[in-house]
């Protein structure tokens, strides 16, 4: 791994399920992440997703690429535009930092059909040699 060094890219549909299970998961009961008829009475178009999903979604995609004995260090992120059922969003990265602790920052940037979704950095751990 070395700085600009670039992360293939993720696509992950997003589905009425995926959003309503990440919003279980993470014990989020808004409504507005599993209820589309009040969604759409607190002024959006559909259900949308938790920042708590998108969260883990943003780990997943680094320590996929970085492997099993990857550790996140730090996640940093914010979101943008909502990720609504039926779009798809695309995560790609960017390893901006390589450490000589074995740690590497990498910027993420998470996109759907409206705009950017997600922006952020992610710090991990890779033991030498697992990169």
């Amino acid at each position: 791994m070395k700085a600009g060094e670039e992360l293939a890219p993720l696509e992950i549909a997003v589905t009425r399920t995926l959003i309503v299970a990440g919003a279980l998961a993470s014990r989020d009961y808004q409504d507005v992440h599993h209820d589309a008829e009040l969604a759409r009475e607190k002024g959006s178009p559909d259900i949308f997703m938790n920042i708590l999903t998108t969260n883990g979604l943003v780990g997943r995609y680094v320590t996929d690429r970085f492997g099993p004995s990857a550790v996140l260090r730090r996640v940093a992120i914010r979101l943008g535009a909502p990720n609504y059922p039926g779009d798809t969003m695309v995560l790609s990265g960017t390893v901006t930092e390589v450490g000589d602790d074995g740690t590497a920052e990498v910027a993420i940037v998470g996109v759907n059909g409206i705009g950017r979704h997600v922006t952020g950095t992610v710090t991990v751990a890779v033991p030498e040699g697992a990169a």
